[in-house]
């Protein structure tokens, strides 16, 4: 299987509209990828906080159509990262949306754990509610973005549910980048599953991108690593690995809190 990284750089200069549509034309140079990923909140920056009222968009806005139309035209499945959305209650959500080859909206995922602790994100934006997973001809995403990196039981979560394969879209500042790297290999080991982790390049509202999109084996092993401008990160995986280690290695089986259902 084939996956292309596309570690967008948000340039503050640059309009939403004109974002768009660059992100459009790297999604179509990606034809012949199985799957393709853009980073989190890339039309307006993960830290631009001031921004997100002006930039929000109903569900089915500018980015949602923009980016449904690039994945039917490339003919790729399109994790489309994730935009400023805004309810039809006046709720901004951090929404994520994965799209597939025929350009139909296949899953939406709302940011469970928002970050700022008493202020951005944390303050302005609703908290999603659902765990996704999106089924591919050849593996399960689990989907999460930026900050719920640092929450293991949502990834347990989407391993029950299925997931094979944990994307995460994120907008990671640099001056935490150790942190993006250990937490995306551990989620992979613990899980016994790939992980795609895409983050932005660029300066956000003052805040330096972490860049370095990463992929990671079920075993951890660090199959491909970006660095910190814009860039594409392609890289060959194979879904089967899953189930071979988990075969090999079944610690999965071992689990004696926060099972699922009894018996497993």
């Amino acid at each position: 299987m084939r996956a292309s990284l596309i570690q967008i750089a948000v340039d503050p200069d640059e309009s939403a509209d004109a974002r768009r549509e660059r992100a459009v034309s790297l999604v179509m140079d990606r034809r012949g990828a199985d799957l393709v990923v853009l980073p989190e909140l890339w039309p307006v920056g993960a830290f631009a906080y001031t921004e997100f009222e002006a930039e929000a968009e109903p569900f089915q806005g500018p980015t949602h159509d923009a980016m449904a139309k690039a994945a039917a035209d490339a003919g790729v499945w399109l994790h489309a990262g994730s935009f400023v959305e805004r309810a039809a209650d006046g709720t901004l959500y951090n929404t994520a949306l994965v799209f597939a080859p025929t350009g139909e909206r296949a899953a939406a995922y709302r940011k469970i754990h928002r970050f700022g602790f008493d202020r951005g994100e944390a303050v302005m934006m609703g908290a999603g509610e659902e765990l996704v997973t999106v089924p591919l001809p050849e593996t399960t995403l689990g989907l999460a973005t930026c900050y719920d990196l640092r929450f293991p039981e949502l990834f347990r979560g989407l391993v029950d549910a299925g997931a094979g394969t944990l994307v995460v879209a994120a907008g990671w500042p640099e001056r935490r980048r150790a942190h993006w790297t250990l937490l995306a290999r551990a989620r992979a080991v613990e899980n016994q599953s790939y992980v795609l982790a895409v983050g932005c390049a660029g300066t956000h509202a003052g805040v330096e991108q972490a860049g370095h999109s990463i992929v990671v084996d079920p075993w951890g092993e660090v199959l491909a690593e970006a660095g910190a401008g814009e860039e594409v990160l392609d890289v060959e995986f194979d879904p089967a690995k899953v189930t071979e280690i988990r075969e090999q290695f079944p610690a999965l089986k071992d689990r004696r809190l926060g099972l699922a259902a009894p018996g497993l």
